[in-house]
């Protein structure tokens, strides 16, 4: 399958639309009926995180995430332009992992419940390899899972 693309503008209400695409292309891609709600869920995580981060640095440019399956994977990247120079979205979090050595200082943990860093968990623990890669033009949070052959 090739890879499906999808931009949209940094709305709420768009994150919505970007997991029902992402869970029929899950589907479409063979991944097992299980894990589509984990699909479902992390992307919209992931898409909420960039709209959160395109409306405080650049509402004008638009949410990017690719869809691919390749090799037995499924994967999606979101990818926004927010201020490249915060980390993940704001939160301090960057390529080199939450809190590690590389990244600088450690931030001070959002309290359970709130903040970016709660919403990187979720998506951690919700998508079975998760990458997340900074760039001078912003993050990209990139996530997959296990796909079986591709169904008519």
């Amino acid at each position: 399958m090739a890879t499906v693309e999808v931009s949209f503008t940094p709305l709420p209400a768009h994150v919505r639309t970007a997991r029902l695409v992402a869970t029929a292309v899950a589907r479409r891609s063979g991944v097992e009926e299980a894990l589509l709600d984990e699909v479902r869920l992390a992307v919209g995580e992931a898409c909420s995180r960039a709209v959160e981060a395109h409306r405080r640095h650049c509402p004008a440019e638009p949410v990017r995430i690719a869809l691919t399956d390749s090799a037995g994977r499924f994967e999606v990247s979101v990818t926004d332009t927010g201020d490249p120079g915060a980390g993940a979205n704001g939160d301090g979090i960057t390529a080199a992992g939450a809190g590690s050595a590389a990244s600088g200082p450690v931030p001070e943990p959002a309290p359970l419940g709130a903040g970016p860093a709660l919403g990187l968990a979720v998506i951690q623990g919700l998508a079975d390899d998760v990458q997340i890669s900074e760039t001078d033009g912003g993050v990209t949070i990139r996530m997959s899972w296990p796909a079986g052959g591709a169904r008519s």
